[in-house]
């Protein structure tokens, strides 16, 4: 249980950083955990007129390897059908999916975008 809290704490704190960085960059949030049927967007944000998935992966350490690289191949599919349902609702936009990789084993966090992450 207390692996499962702290996991969900790291994860808070990562999207926080995450939702932070972005603004920084000129993202607008337009929310934060939603849940479909086939899975949650961790953040819905729209980049220059383009409707932007996030995928927040926030490590604190290397044990598993580069935060990046922990969206692994069901990950992007789920990511792609989130999309899909996204294109629905906003016909009309372009879409992409970016993923925010956020390690906790330096300080600062060390924060990472990766544009056009999941094709």
């Amino acid at each position: 249980m207390l692996d499962k809290t702290r996991n969900k704490e790291t994860g808070n704190l990562g999207e926080d950083a995450a939702v932070r960085f972005l603004q920084s960059r000129g993202y607008r949030i337009l929310g934060r955990n939603l849940n479909f049927s086939c899975g949650e967007i961790d953040v819905l944000a729209e980049d220059h007129r383009v409707i932007v998935i996030v995928e927040v992966k926030t490590v604190r350490g290397a044990a598993f390897g580069p935060a990046q690289e922990l969206v692994r191949r069901r990950k992007q599919e789920k990511l792609r059908q989130l999309a899909s349902l996204i294109g629905q609702q906003h016909p009309n936009s372009s879409l992409r999916i970016d993923v925010v990789a956020v390690d906790y084993s330096t300080s600062p966090p060390a924060i990472e975008l990766i544009q056009n992450a999941v094709n």
